[in-house]
């Protein structure tokens, strides 16, 4: 998929959650992305770095 392919359906989605989901039930899915995308990138950085953090 090219970038901006990638944004595109990104955007899609996000209209998709605001408009069929509460502002609660929303707030907390853009949470939980945050929060998964965040631990994708420490484990990524930790691999990268070889750290054994455990």
């Amino acid at each position: 998929m090219k970038p901006c392919e990638l944004v595109t359906l990104v955007t899609a989605l996000s209209c998709v959650i605001a408009k069929n989901f509460s502002s609660e039930d929303a707030a907390l899915l853009a949470a939980a992305f945050t929060q998964l995308g965040d631990s994708i990138t420490t484990i990524l950085v930790a691999e990268e770095l070889k750290a054994d953090l455990i």
